[in-house]
């Protein structure tokens, strides 16, 4: 495993909370040259860190007002169960997040759909036809405070 500095955490951190910032920004933030946080950044990218960039969009000026955390109990527990049922909730648009996780469900999704009836249309016709899936639970937010908050770094040596 490769080790990681306080140089390193600084460039994740300000790389988590602007994924746009020019390189030369980035270097003078962080206190290096652009060359040499440019070789940072990279290293970050090759071991993995950095698993990729990419726009985060306004739910509701997207018409997608309704926020859904759905609890799915699942039968016939084997890996190719999970992984047919995996294949399925991943390949639904709505469905933003797909989590495996104990306690009274096995799997837990978050959906982004425009409304009641959306919704209603994702969780009859589309979820509860993949096989194997028994039961849905269904939590709706009704607001969000925090969403894709950056990674605590202090682990990170």
């Amino acid at each position: 495993m490769t080790s990681y500095d306080s140089t390193d955490r600084a460039i994740l951190d300000r790389l988590q909370a602007d994924g746009r910032i020019a390189n030369v920004d980035l270097a003078e933030a962080v206190s290096l040259s652009p060359s040499a946080c440019l070789r940072r950044v990279r290293a970050l990218e090759s071991d993995g860190l950095i698993a990729g960039y990419r726009a985060e969009l306004d739910r509701a000026r997207l018409g997608l007002d309704l926020t859904v955390f759905v609890e799915l109990r699942v039968d016939h527990h084997s890996r190719e169960t999970a992984a047919r049922i995996e294949a399925a909730l991943t390949a639904i648009p709505e469905i933003v997040a797909c989590h495996i996780i104990s306690g009274r469900a096995d799997i837990l999704v978050e959906a982004a759909v425009a409304n009641l009836a959306a919704y209603e249309h994702l969780l009859i016709d589309q979820i509860l036809t993949i096989p194997s899936i028994v039961d849905a639970h269904s939590t709706f937010a009704i607001r969000t405070v925090k969403t894709r908050g950056p990674l605590p770094l202090a682990q990170l040596t």
